[in-house]
């Protein structure tokens, strides 16, 4: 039987990083089997926490990580529909909860919100845990039915045996057991006719043949339900893999109700879409090797759900960051190019040779929204401090620059503007040091801070000045001799 996951959210706000690592483990669980299938179901149910958007956001955030799903709402497939509410029209969940009830393993509830919380209560001023004990699962169904015809509200709840043990098997947290006594009867069918998660992804999930079920590890307590509706109606259960969560810090989860970055955000400040995916696939995964930046063909054949941890993975800016900027450098200059010359176009107005920009940029910037302020000093020649001119690990000073400063003019004066070329002034100025007796460092050090203004910036020297131009530099090299003599 080939592998079929599904990736089900709830279109209630922003695409979660959490989530977007359940859609991406799922897919690559799937992509594993060369005939797997990857499945896009919304769950929209919760109708009170709908948001408007939310599942355009769903599409356009898989669409660009190009987690592409081979069912789903807007692709279709065989055992759609992919909706929820869609299916709760056809009175599909209904149908499967009477069926459940026959079975034994549902029952009607009329108990009003009263005496449930009377119950609550009592069982918490005993200092227990509150477990609704349903005086309504001692009714017989032809009890029920007739409550029903005479107009009463309704809702239905899950049977849970008394006595006994029911047990699961998850790849992540292997063999787990637990008292039947402790499982609450949650209900399946809302009073509004909906079903909740509880019962529609059980489902679900069988309808839509799911083989495999990748969720967070919010979901272990509930799985041992979930397994007594599968056994009450004789369904094959489906292979468990149970994430932990993505942690903010070593005490909270990330959370999107804590305005914690989205996907959307992320990309926002300037991060690839390929390295956020890069990034948390490791959230809580290690490979087999010391490998580290994967594409998503990679990290296909490279995933293996055993080698997913049980503990709590910490979201680490820097670190996503700094893989971010791999990726941009491994691109190839062209693609880069066209892909950040918006940004140059934002901070540089003047005639440049932009790709020779990006070029510098390159190297330098981890992320896209690094690159204006980077630039800022192409158009307009700052004011700085002399100050800046004192570097002990350069070993220079205002004395040692300005010596430098004038050097460095009468090498670049001699240059025919034709031939004002990087390779050109690589090979001029790289004999100054050495006629000067000085380090190249206290050569170009103060060269790239006379001609730029500032103490960091994404090229050296030699790569500015080309980009500046003979006259530019010039004249910029002429400013800042003219400060230093002042003093």
């Amino acid at each position: 039987m080939a592998i079929r996951t599904r990736f089900a959210p709830s279109p209630t706000g922003y695409m979660h990083i959490g989530n977007l690592r359940t859609a991406l483990w799922a897919y690559l669980i799937a992509k594993k089997d060369p005939q797997g299938v990857f499945i896009l179901r919304i769950e929209d149910t919760d109708q009170g926490r709908l948001v408007e958007g939310a599942t355009d956001i769903i599409y356009k955030t898989l669409a660009a990580c190009n987690l592409k799903h081979d069912e789903g709402p807007d692709v279709g497939g065989p055992v759609g529909p992919y909706v929820q509410s869609e299916r709760v029209k056809s009175g599909l969940y209904m149908k499967y909860a009477k069926e459940l009830i026959r079975l034994g393993g549902a029952h009607y509830c009329f108990c009003d919100e009263s005496m449930i919380q009377a119950q609550k209560e009592i069982q918490e001023a005993r200092g227990e845990s509150f477990k609704y004990d349903d005086p309504c699962k001692n009714l017989t169904v032809e009890e029920a039915e007739a409550r029903i015809a005479a107009g009463e509200k309704f809702v239905i709840r899950q049977s849970i045996p008394v006595t006994g043990t029911t047990s699961f098997d998850d790849e992540v947290f292997g063999h787990i057991t637990v008292e039947n006594s402790t499982l609450d009867e949650s209900i399946l069918i809302k009073s509004d006719g909906f079903p909740t998660y509880n019962f529609a992804n059980v489902v679900d999930d069988h309808l839509m043949g799911i083989t495999d079920v990748v969720r967070g590890m919010e979901y272990l307590s509930s799985t041992p339900k979930y397994n007594l509706i599968y056994e009450a109606f004789g369904w094959d259960i489906p292979r468990y893999i149970h994430c932990p969560p993505v942690m903010k810090d070593e005490h909270q989860k990330l959370s999107k109700r804590n305005g914690d970055a989205s996907f959307q955000d992320l990309v926002a400040k300037g991060y690839l879409p390929e390295a956020i995916l890069n990034y948390i696939a490791m959230l809580g995964w290690s490979p087999e090797s010391n490998q580290e930046i994967f594409t998503l063909d990679e990290l296909v054949q490279a995933f293996n759900v055993k080698h997913i941890g049980q503990s709590g993975a910490i979201f680490d800016p820097v670190k996503l960051t700094s893989i971010n900027g791999i990726w941009l450098r491994n691109m190839d200059l062209d693609s880069y190019y066209n892909l950040i010359h918006p940004y140059i176009d934002e901070a540089v107005k003047g005639d440049f040779d932009k790709k020779k920009i990006a070029k510098v940029v390159q190297q330098r910037a981890n992320t896209l929204n690094e690159i204006p302020g980077m630039l800022d000093f192409f158009d307009t020649f700052p004011a700085y401090s002399d100050d800046l001119y004192v570097n002990k690990k350069m070993k220079t000073d205002q004395t040692v620059a300005l010596e430098s400063l004038k050097a460095s003019r009468e090498v670049l004066e001699a240059i025919p503007e034709a031939e004002w070329t990087e390779d050109n002034l690589h090979a001029k100025l790289m004999e100054l040091p050495a006629k000067l007796g000085r380090k190249n460092g206290q050569v170009l050090f103060p060269l790239r801070l006379a001609i730029t203004g500032k103490q960091f910036t994404p090229g050296g020297a030699i790569e500015i000045a080309d980009i500046l131009g003979k006259e530019r530099t010039l004249a910029r090299l002429d400013q800042s001799i003219a400060q230093l003599e002042q003093k």
